[in-house]
């Protein structure tokens, strides 16, 4: 354990960051939480939440610091909850080895918490001292936030296209546009996401795998969405032993591919009406707080316009394509005044080999 001169609450608060995001992508419904546990300037416990039912942080460090956590200070990204669910209140835990400070990041927005845990802790004699570092708290569990307010998942549109603003060349051709090193971006992201969604026409045209090529040792919920269920028998997403796949689409679908699918350990689920936000209500219900967009241009703009996008990963490659024909990465939106562009704020730029990222939210 790191030996400090001097408490720092922004060092101890990070600390808290980076044990979080060891479990990114495994805690939904639950938030990405660290601990860390601080007594005469040196670290005597830590701990993650590593995923839904498991202890919450607090928890991991409180054993690992032991009885030394009677009189120390204890560091936490998000309040600790005041509540039985799966598991017993840690506020309580912490009240009882005699923790006598408690330094938080942001207060929790779930509504069974929401400051009741910072009173709590108040109440029983222990200093708490919140709002430390709070934007790169929310930052960590921004899909966490969004479930909570909006009861829907967060979602991410990706996509890559060259300098021109083509994703694949007039005869459809698309491997690769992005280099190496923004394919491993992506699918590093891919592991911090509970569901990566995509049209058939993916599937018919790219057989995509969607997993995250040993960048995790996961795979997210591959989801399909088709109407018609006009897709091959045979596609690398139907090889669930690489990860689970669920197809979304109407009522009046095929039959017999629908019998082909669940044969080969496809889940094939119906939705009437067939949208995108029928689709995110539907991984709301079953737990996931972030989805990943990889689809199509015309299923892209339809979720953009029925709000089921959040924020967007715009990977740009310094390529020309060219053509007048060659697909652009987003289809009709219906905008025909310059003045009606839905603008992105927040925005970043990063570079990964060759490429250029730009991440923003509408």
């Amino acid at each position: 354990m790191p030996k400090l001169q001097v408490p720092d609450h922004i060092f101890y608060i990070h600390r808290c960051i980076t044990l979080a995001q060891q479990a990114a992508g495994r805690t939904a419904p639950n938030p990405l939480v660290g601990s860390v546990i601080v007594k005469a300037g040196q670290i005597i416990g830590e701990g993650y939440h590593p995923q839904a039912g498991q202890p919450h942080a607090e928890i991991f460090a409180l054993k690992a610091a032991g009885p030394q956590a009677n009189g120390a200070t204890l560091y936490v990204n998000l309040e600790p909850c005041n509540h039985h669910g799966r598991t017993p209140p840690c506020t309580e835990a912490i009240i009882a080895v005699g923790i006598s400070h408690v330094v938080i990041g942001m207060v929790d927005p779930d509504p069974r918490v929401s400051g009741s845990g910072i009173e709590r802790l108040r109440q029983a004699g222990i200093t708490v001292t919140t709002g430390i570092e709070e934007a790169a708290c929310q930052q960590l569990n921004e899909g966490f936030i969004h479930r909570i307010h909006h009861q829907r998942p967060l979602g991410i549109w990706k996509y890559a296209m060259t300098l021109d603003g083509k994703i694949a060349t007039t005869t459809g051709h698309s491997a690769w546009i992005t280099s190496p090193d923004a394919r491993r971006a992506v699918h590093q992201l891919r592991g911090t996401c509970d569901a990566i969604i995509v049209g058939g026409n993916t599937v018919r045209q790219d057989n995509p795998n969607l997993t995250c090529h040993g960048e995790c040792d996961r795979t997210p919920r591959r989801i399909v969405i088709s109407r018609q269920l006009n897709l091959p028998t045979q596609a690398n997403l139907w090889q669930t032993e690489n990860g689970p796949t669920t197809v979304f689409t109407s009522p009046q679908a095929d039959p017999k591919i629908r019998q082909t699918l669940t044969d080969q350990g496809v889940e094939v689920f119906s939705l009437d009406p067939l949208t995108p936000d029928a689709v995110m209500a539907n991984l709301y219900e079953r737990g996931c707080a972030t989805v990943l967009w990889e689809c199509g241009g015309e299923l892209a703009a339809v979720a953009i316009a029925a709000g089921s996008v959040q924020k967007i990963w715009a990977f740009i490659a310094p390529k020309l394509i060219g053509g007048k024909k060659a697909p652009t990465p987003l289809g009709e939106l219906g905008l025909t005044h310059m003045g009606d562009a839905l603008p992105l704020t927040k925005l970043s730029l990063k570079q990964h080999g060759p490429d250029y990222l730009i991440e923003g939210y509408l």
